[in-house]
C-alpha cells in the first residue's frame, strides 16, 4: 500500500477496520469522471487491503460513529482535507464523535507541505509563486514509508463500492496504483530528460499525465519526488509539484477564493444573458472556429483531461475574447476534468482572469492563432482533435479562416474576431 499517514499510524496502534466515506456533498456533483475514476481507485485499493475496505454512503459523522459503535472503536484516523469544505466537515466530524467518546486523528494529506506550513520570514502566507517555491523546497520532509503490514479488527459489512454508469469521456487513465507507477516509469525513462521544453506541446506525449493519482492520493507526491533524480527535467517536475502545493496553500489562506476574486480590484464587467450563454455553450461544445480552443474543449470531454498549455489558451478565449465569468469555465473544467482539484483548477482560472495570485498583466491576452501555431507547428495535436481540417496544410491549419482556397465547409467560421475582442478586454480592464 502507498504511503498515507492516517493508515500507517492507525496500524501502529491497533488493529484496524479501513472505512471510505462516500459524502453526498462531494460525490453529487464531482461529475461522471471523477467519480468513475474514485471508484476504481476504490477497488484498487481493497485489493490492497485484502479486501477488507468497507464503503459506506452517508454523513461522514453519523457513518463514522455507527461503525465505531459496531467494533468498539475509541479512535478514528482520517487523512487531512485543506479544501474549504473538508474543513468544515472534519471539525464537524471531530466534535461530533468527540461528544460520543471517540477521539478523531487527522494525519497526511496528499500534498508534499499540508498547506499552513510554509512562511514567509515576517511570518505571514505566501501570495506569489517564486518567494513560495524557495521557501517551500528547503522545507521538503522525507517521503513517508509505505504501509505494509496491517493487523485487521472485525468485518464489517458495507454499501459496496459505488457503481458508476459509464463517464462523459470515452478514454480515462486507469485506476490504481499500478497504472501510477507505470506512468510514473515512461516519464521519468521517456519524457524527463526533455520535460522542460516538451511539457509546453500538446501535440506529443510530453507530460507526466500523473495529476488524476496525485488528486485522488493513488500515490504520494513525497513518494514521487523521491524516486526522480537531479536532471534538469525531473527538477522542473518538482517545481510542478510545488504549484499544487501552492494554489492550496492559497486556498487554505483564502476559502473565498475557491469562488470569488483573488483579487477584487482587478474584476472587470463580463457579459451575461441568452447571447452570453449561447457563446459559453459554442465554447463548451468546441465549435469556436479557432482551431486550439475546439481541439482543447473536445480533449477536455474525451479524456476528462487537457493539456496545460491549452487549458490557458481555452481560458483566455472564454475570459477575455467572450467577456465571460471565469466562474463558468471553472465549473465546466470541473465537471469534466478527472484530475478536478478546486485549489488548482479556480486558481489556475483565476490567473488566466487577472484576479489571482501572480495574476497576468491586464494586457496579456492568448492569441489562439499564434500560440496553435507556436506550440502545435506541425499541427499533430489539431489534427487529432479537429478532424475537420486535417486536410489542411501546416500553413492554414492555425487559420482556416484564411485558407485561400476557401475555409472548410464542415468547420465554423471564427465566432469573434480576436483583434477586436483583445482592444475590448483592454478597454474593460481600463474601466475595471
Amino acid at each position: 500500500m502507498e504511503a498515507n499517514g492516517a493508515l500507517a499510524e492507525a496500524a501502529a496502534a491497533g488493529p484496524i477496520v479501513p472505512v471510505f466515506v462516500i459524502d453526498d456533498a462531494l460525490w453529487a456533483p464531482s461529475g461522471a469522471n471523477r467519480q468513475w475514476f474514485l471508484a476504481g481507485s476504490l477497488a484498487d485499493l481493497n485489493r490492497q487491503l485484502s479486501g477488507r475496505l468497507v464503503v459506506r454512503h452517508g454523513d461522514p459523522a453519523t457513518v463514522l460513529h455507527e461503525i465505531a459503535d459496531e467494533v468498539g472503536a475509541a479512535s478514528v484516523y482520517a487523512t487531512d482535507d485543506f479544501g474549504p469544505y473538508g474543513r468544515n466537515r472534519d471539525t464537524a466530524v471531530g466534535e461530533f464523535l468527540a461528544s460520543r467518546g471517540i477521539s478523531t486523528h487527522y494525519r497526511s494529506s496528499n500534498y508534499v507541505i499540508p498547506p499552513g506550513n510554509v512562511f514567509s520570514k515576517s511570518g505571514t502566507a505566501y501570495k506569489v509563486f517564486t518567494p513560495f517555491y524557495k521557501q517551500w523546497i528547503q522545507q521538503v520532509p522525507a517521503a513517508p514509508a509505505a504501509t505494509r503490514e496491517v493487523e485487521f479488527g472485525p468485518e464489517v459489512a458495507g454499501d459496496g463500492i459505488p457503481s458508476v454508469p459509464q463517464p462523459t469521456a470515452t478514454s480515462l487513465p486507469e485506476p490504481g496504483a499500478e497504472a501510477a507507477w507505470d506512468r510514473f516509469d515512461l516519464f521519468q525513462r521517456d519524457i524527463a530528460s526533455n520535460y522542460p521544453d516538451t511539457r509546453n506541446f500538446p501535440g506529443i506525449d510530453g507530460t507526466s499525465r500523473l495529476s488524476a493519482y496525485l488528486k485522488w492520493g493513488t500515490v504520494h507526491p513525497l513518494q514521487v519526488m523521491e524516486r526522480l533524480g537531479d536532471s534538469v527535467g525531473e527538477q522542473e517536475f518538482v517545481r510542478q509539484l510545488c504549484w499544487r502545493d501552492f494554489y492550496a496553500e492559497v486556498l487554505f489562506n483564502r476559502p473565498e477564493s475557491a469562488r470569488e476574486a483573488y483579487v477584487q480590484r482587478n474584476v472587470v464587467a463580463t457579459d451575461s444573458g441568452p447571447v452570453a450563454r449561447q457563446r459559453f455553450e459554442t465554447w463548451c461544445a468546441g465549435q469556436t472556429g479557432y482551431p486550439i480552443v475546439d481541439a482543447g474543449m473536445r480533449q477536455l470531454v474525451a479524456e476528462g483531461w487537457m493539456h496545460n498549455r491549452v487549458r490557458m489558451i481555452t481560458a483566455s478565449f472564454l475570459v477575455k475574447d467572450l467577456h465571460l465569468p471565469w466562474q463558468w469555465g471553472a465549473r465546466f473544467f470541473m465537471r469534466h476534468l478527472v484530475d478536478g482539484d478546486l485549489a488548482s483548477n479556480n486558481h489556475g482560472w483565476q490567473w488566466v482572469a487577472g484576479t489571482g495570485t501572480d495574476a497576468s498583466p491586464y494586457y496579456r491576452v492568448f492569441n489562439p492563432t499564434t500560440q496553435s501555431a507556436k506550440f502545435d507547428k506541425g499541427a499533430e495535436y489539431l489534427r487529432a482533435w479537429v478532424p475537420e481540417i486535417a486536410h489542411l496544410g501546416d500553413n492554414v491549419i492555425h487559420e482556416p479562416s484564411a485558407d485561400p482556397n476557401g475555409a472548410p465547409a464542415a468547420y465554423p467560421p471564427p465566432m469573434v474576431d480576436h483583434a477586436a475582442e483583445r482592444l475590448e478586454a483592454l478597454e474593460r480592464n481600463k474601466n475595471r
